[in-house]
C-alpha cells in the first residue's frame, strides 16, 4: 500500500510517548533546527515506525510529516530498490549495530533517487536497551557512474549542463523508460540492461564524512535533552552490573508470549531475573522495577518448603528441567499466597550452552478447572519452546 493512500494523521499517543517522554517537549523544536536529512524510530511500538522526520527528509522526499509518521521506513522503498541493501539493513536492525549502505529510494511523485543510508542504534544508558534508531540520509551525487550511463546510453554532445542540471547520474531519476528531474520528464530512453545498473552506486568519502557528522549532531543533541527528563541516552550500549542487556528483538519477541513467566541468567552473580512478562507482573502484583535483577526467591516466605527450594536449586546446577508446586507470596494489598505450579527450564544458545533458564508459574487454583483449554502443563511446555525460539533467533548478549 502505498504511504500516500491514508492522508490523515497517523501520530498516535503511542508514538509521541516514545519520544517527547523519553526528552523533552522541545525536543522537536531543536532538532527541526538541524540541517541534516534524517528520521527517527522506534523499535518497540509494533511496525517499527518512524517517530520523527526532519524537515531536510521531508523537502527531500516530498511528504508532510503527518504521512510520515507513523510509517515503516520501507514506505519509500519501491520496485527498483535493491533488496539485498534491505537485508543488511534488516540484520543491522536485528543485531542493534550501526549500518551504512547505499539504497535507492522513492519520492511522493513516485521518482526514484539514490542515497547514503546511515543508521545508529541509540542506548538507555541505565539499562543499555535500545531507545531508538537515528537514520540519516544522504543523496548520492555518483560522477563516476554518470560517466558510465553516459557512454553506455547513446546520448550526444557537452553533457556538463545536463550533469549540474541533474545533480549527478545517481541522483537521476530512472522511471520505467524516461529521465525524470523532480516533476520535469526529459524524453531519454532506457532499456531494462541499462536500469540494472542503477544497482550499483557507491557514495563519495565526502558523502559519507558528510553522514557520519549527522549522525554525531543529532546524537549529540538527543543526548542533552535526555538530560532534561532523567531518562539518558547514548550511542553505546552500557550494562549496569548485575543486569543482562537483552536485545530488542529478544524483548519484543519475548512480550508476544501471553503466559506467565521469568527468564534468568545463570551466567551473572546470584542467577537474576532479567525478564519477567505481563502475565508474571499481574499474578505476583509486582512491577518490572521490582523484579528485574531480582533472584526468584524473593517469591519465597515462612511458609515456603525448603525441600521445595532445595529440589530447584539441584536441577538447576545439573541443568535439568524440573516441575514443582511451591507457595509463593504475592505483592497484592493482603500480601496474599499462592500455590504456584512451576515449570523451570534451561534454555541454550545455538552453541549448545545453557544462556537462561525461563520459569513458567501457572496459579495452581487453575490446574483442576474444567475448561476446553489446554493443561497447564502442555501450556507450560508451549512456553518453554516459544522461549527457546525467541533466543535462538535473535542476537543477545550472552556470558
Amino acid at each position: 500500500m502505498s504511504i500516500t493512500e491514508s492522508s490523515e494523521s497517523v501520530f498516535t499517543t503511542e508514538e509521541e510517548e516514545s519520544f517527547s517522554a523519553r526528552y523533552s517537549l522541545w525536543i522537536k523544536e531543536a532538532l527541526d533546527e538541524l540541517p541534516h536529512n534524517f528520521t527517527i524510530t522506534d523499535p518497540f511500538i509494533p511496525g517499527h515506525p518512524i517517530v520523527f522526520a526532519s524537515p531536510g527528509f521531508l523537502k527531500m522526499s516530498g511528504y508532510s510529516r503527518e504521512e510520515v509518521i507513523g510509517r515503516n521506513g520501507r514506505a519509500f522503498q519501491g520496485p527498483k530498490t535493491n533488496r539485498r541493501s534491505v537485508m543488511e539493513i534488516r540484520e543491522a536492525i536485528r543485531e542493534e549495530r550501526p549500518v551504512q549502505v547505499s539504497i535507492l529510494n522513492y519520492r511522493k511523485s513516485g521518482s526514484p533517487f539514490w542515497m547514503l543510508f546511515h543508521m545508529i542504534p541509540v542506548f538507555g544508558k541505565s539499562d543499555g536497551k535500545v531507545i531508538h534508531f537515528v537514520a540519516v540520509q544522504v543523496p548520492i551525487s555518483g560522477q563516476e557512474h554518470h560517466r558510465k550511463m553516459r557512454n553506455g546510453s547513446g546520448l550526444s554532445g557537452d553533457m556538463s549542463d545536463y550533469s549540474e542540471m541533474m545533480f549527478g547520474s545517481c541522483r537521476r531519476e530512472v522511471c520505467f523508460g524516461h529521465l525524470v528531474h523532480q516533476d520535469r520528464a526529459l524524453p531519454v530512453e532506457f532499456d531494462e540492461q541499462e536500469l540494472e545498473n542503477w544497482e550499483h552506486c557507491e557514495a563519495s568519502e565526502s558523502e559519507k564524512l558528510r553522514a557520519a557528522e549527522a549522525i554525531s549532531n543529532v546524537l549529540s543533541v538527543l543526548t542533552r535533552y535526555s538530560e532534561f527528563s532523567g531518562r539518558l541516552v547514548c550511542g553505546k550500549r552500557y550494562c549496569l552490573r548485575g543486569a543482562d542487556c537483552l536485545s530488542s528483538s529478544l524483548v519484543i519477541s519475548l512480550g508476544r508470549i501471553k503466559q506467565s513467566f521469568v527468564l534468568t541468567n545463570p551466567c551473572l552473580p546470584d542467577m537474576p531475573i532479567v525478564y519477567a512478562s505481563d502475565a508474571f507482573l499481574t499474578l505476583t502484583g509486582y512491577k518490572r522495577q521490582e523484579v528485574l535483577g531480582q533472584n526468584c526467591r524473593f517469591l519465597s516466605g515462612v511458609d515456603t518448603d525448603s525441600s521445595v527450594l532445595y529440589e530447584m536449586k539441584e536441577c538447576i546446577l545439573e541443568g535439568q528441567p524440573c516441575t514443582v508446586q511451591i507457595l509463593n507470596y504475592s505483592n497484592r494489598k493482603d500480601k496474599s499466597t499462592f500455590w504456584n505450579l512451576l515449570h523451570i527450564s534451561p534454555v541454550r544458545n545455538a552453541s549448545g550452552k545453557t544462556a537462561y533458564f525461563v520459569g513458567v508459574q501457572v496459579e495452581a487454583s487453575c490446574r483442576n478447572t474444567e475448561s476446553k483449554e489446554l493443561r497447564p502443563e502442555t501450556r507450560q511446555l508451549s512456553v518453554v519452546g516459544a522461549v527457546r525460539v525467541a533466543v535462538r533467533s535473535s542476537f543477545m548478549v550472552t556470558c
